[in-house]
């Protein structure tokens, strides 16, 4: 038992060491070509100075989606200080509901697909970041057999 205590103390201090040398996490909205072109929550989770994870939860009248996006992050300084530009993958979840008639839930499905976004930043000296991405997706499990892509516009708080 004292193993499994000393260990995951390792394990935590070396994680909080790692979070001390990365950027701020962030959460706020994405608004505009998100899912269902509405609004998605957004939290970005720094891995590292170039790496993040971005996770998003979008919900309207159809249903709801939820993407995961590891992302690369690249210093553009030489445009401005404070502008960076990023590019990543992931997945995305969600239900989405094709009746348009007074039940809501009849033709709920869960579909699952593989996304893509490219996108350009600006952090702000305030705690705020402005952001534009292009995020396309494909979904292929198994109602909406399709394509998705949304250019969205993102404003998030550092903390």
């Amino acid at each position: 038992m004292k193993k499994i205590i000393m260990t995951f103390a390792l394990f935590v201090s070396m994680v909080s060491a790692l979070s001390a040398q990365a950027d701020n996490k962030a959460i706020g909205l994405r608004l505009g070509g998100g899912f269902g072109g509405g609004a998605e929550i957004s939290y970005q989770q720094p891995l590292s100075k170039e790496n993040r994870l971005e996770i998003d939860l979008g919900l309207n009248s159809w249903g709801f989606g939820l993407n995961g996006v590891y992302q690369w992050v690249w210093d553009l300084s030489d445009l401005a200080d404070g502008f960076n530009w990023y590019a990543g993958v992931g997945a995305g979840v969600g239900t989405y509901n094709f009746n348009y008639g007074n039940d809501i839930h009849a033709n709920r499905d869960f579909s699952i697909g593989v996304l893509g976004q490219v996108g350009i930043e600006y952090k702000f000296d305030i705690p705020l970041t402005l952001s534009l991405d292009y995020r396309p997706g494909i979904y292929f499990v198994p109602a909406f057999n399709g394509t998705y892509d949304g250019i969205c516009l993102g404003a998030r708080y550092r903390f």
